[in-house]
C-alpha cells in the first residue's frame, strides 16, 4: 500500500533504548519491565499494572484472576475485536452479546439488565475506537447485581471519562500496544488494577504460576507464559514519554479527516468530541449512510485497495464469525451491531500521516462514494450470472 492503514511511529530514541536492552544480561523479567509498569500505572492513575505479552493475554489473565470458569456468563458486546470473546471461551465461559449504541458503538447501558441471568459473572466493556463508555452507568448495574467489570481499554490509553482516564475504573482494565495502536512495544499489553490480591494473581498466572516466594521450578497456580521481553518495555518507556504528543497529533488527523469530508452525501463522520469524554483517536473511522449498505462498502474498500489506499472493516460482528456461529446462544437482538458494522470503513490513520496523503484518501473515497451504488450492483450482478452459469455447466 502506497498509503497504509495504519504504522508505527518508531523514532531514534525508541531504537537506541531497544539497543540499549540488548547490551545487558537482561532480557526478561528485568529492570525495564518494573520501570515500564510503574510509568503505566502512574499514567493511567493506578496503583498496580502488570506488563503482559498482549492486550488478548491480559484479558485472558483478568478472567482467571476474577475466578469465572465453565458455565459463567459474561455480558460483552459483539461489535468488538474477537479477543474479548475468544478469552471467555477460554475458560469454558459464555459471552452474552448485548448491543450498542449508535453514537458512541459502544455497549449501550439501557439493554444491559435484560441480559443479566443468574450465571452472569461480569461485564467486559469495551471503549470502542478509544471512545470511553458510559462508565458510571455500567459500573452501576454491575454494583446493583454483584458483577465484576473488566474495562478493554486496548484501543483507549489516555482517553477520559469526566477528566479520569480510563482503565482504572472497574476492578481490572487492559491496553494493548500492538503496532497499530497509539503507542506501541512492539507486541505486549498491561494490565492496570486497584486491587493488589488480583494484581498479585496477575503476576503469578503470567510467569507460570510462580508467586513471588516460589522459586524457577515451583509452581503455585496453573499459568502461562505472558511475559513481556526487556526489549519490549524500553520501547514502551520510551513512547509513553511522547503519548501526550502523539494523541495531540492523532486528534489533529482526525480534525483534518472532517475538515476535508465534510459535506459529503451518504458519508457519516466520527464525532471529534462527545460530551464528558475526551477521545483516545485509535482510528478513524467513517460510516455510509443513506442508500449504501455493506455491498457498497466492499466495493468501495477494494477499490481503495486497487488504488494502494489501506482501508479496514472495523469491526466484523464477532457473533457473525464462522468460529462463532455455532458457538452462541440464542440469538440476541444485534440490529444496531449489524447494521452500523457493515456501513463502517477505517481509512488510513497513524501518527505520521501527511496532509498531502490525507487529501488524496479524501479525494479518492470522495470520488468512489458517488460510483459505489451503480458499480457494486452491476459487479453483484456479474457475480450472480457467472455463478449461475457456473452451476449450469457443471449439471
Amino acid at each position: 500500500m502506497r498509503i497504509p492503514l495504519s504504522a508505527p511511529d518508531v523514532q531514534q530514541e525508541d531504537i537506541d533504548a531497544v539497543a540499549g536492552v540488548l547490551r545487558t544480561p537482561r532480557l526478561s523479567l528485568g529492570p525495564k519491565l518494573e520501570e515500564f509498569e510503574h510509568a503505566i500505572a502512574g499514567y493511567a492513575g493506578a496503583a498496580h499494572a502488570i506488563g503482559v505479552s498482549s492486550g488478548t493475554a491480559g484479558l485472558h489473565l483478568c478472567i482467571r484472576a476474577l475466578g469465572i470458569g465453565e458455565g459463567d456468563e459474561v455480558i460483552v458486546p459483539s461489535f468488538a475485536f474477537i479477543a474479548v470473546a475468544n478469552v471467555l471461551r477460554y475458560e469454558k465461559a459464555i459471552p452474552v452479546f448485548v448491543d450498542i449504541e449508535p453514537g458512541s458503538l459502544n455497549l449501550d447501558p439501557s439493554r444491559i439488565e435484560a441480559a443479566i441471568t443468574n450465571r452472569a459473572k461480569a461485564i467486559l466493556l469495551v471503549h470502542t475506537f478509544g471512545c470511553p463508555a458510559e462508565l458510571p452507568a455500567i459500573l452501576e448495574i454491575a454494583r446493583q447485581h454483584h458483577l465484576c467489570v473488566i474495562e478493554d481499554a486496548c484501543e483507549a490509553i489516555g482517553a477520559e471519562f469526566d477528566g479520569r482516564k480510563v482503565g482504572g475504573w472497574g476492578d481490572a482494565g487492559v491496553f494493548a500496544f500492538y503496532p497499530n495502536k497509539q503507542i506501541t512495544t512492539g507486541e505486549g499489553g498491561a494490565v492496570v488494577t486497584e486491587n493488589p490480591r488480583i494484581a498479585s494473581m496477575l503476576r503469578a498466572l503470567r510467569n507460570q504460576g510462580r508467586t513471588d516466594s516460589n522459586d524457577w521450578f515451583q509452581h503455585s497456580e496453573l499459568g502461562y507464559n505472558y511475559r513481556l521481553a526487556e526489549m519490549n518495555c524500553a520501547l514502551g518507556i520510551s513512547q509513553l514519554k511522547r503519548i501526550d504528543a502523539i494523541l495531540s497529533r492523532r486528534e489533529e488527523i482526525a480534525g483534518k479527516y472532517n475538515e476535508k469530508l465534510r459535506g459529503i452525501e451518504n458519508l457519516r463522520l466520527p464525532a471529534l468530541e462527545l460530551p464528558r469524554r475526551k477521545l483516545s483517536w485509535f482510528v478513524y473511522v467513517v460510516r455510509l449512510s443513506g442508500a449504501l449498505t455493506q455491498i457498497h462498502r466492499d466495493w468501495i474498500m477494494n477499490e481503495m485497495h486497487r488504488r494502494g489506499i489501506g482501508c479496514g472493516r472495523y469491526f466484523a460482528p464477532v457473533h457473525m464469525q464462522p468460529a462463532y456461529r455455532s458457538a452462541c446462544g440464542p440469538r440476541a437482538d444485534l440490529r444496531v451491531t449489524e447494521f452500523e458494522a457493515s456501513r463502517c470503513l477505517a481509512l488510513p490513520f497513524f501518527n505520521r500521516l501527511q496532509d498531502e496523503q490525507i487529501a488524496e484518501v479524501c479525494e479518492n473515497l470522495g470520488e468512489l462514494l458517488p460510483l459505489a451504488g451503480n458499480r457494486a450492483s452491476e459487479e453483484l450482478s456479474a457475480n450472480s450470472a457467472a455463478a449461475f452459469l457456473a452451476g449450469n455447466s457443471s449439471n
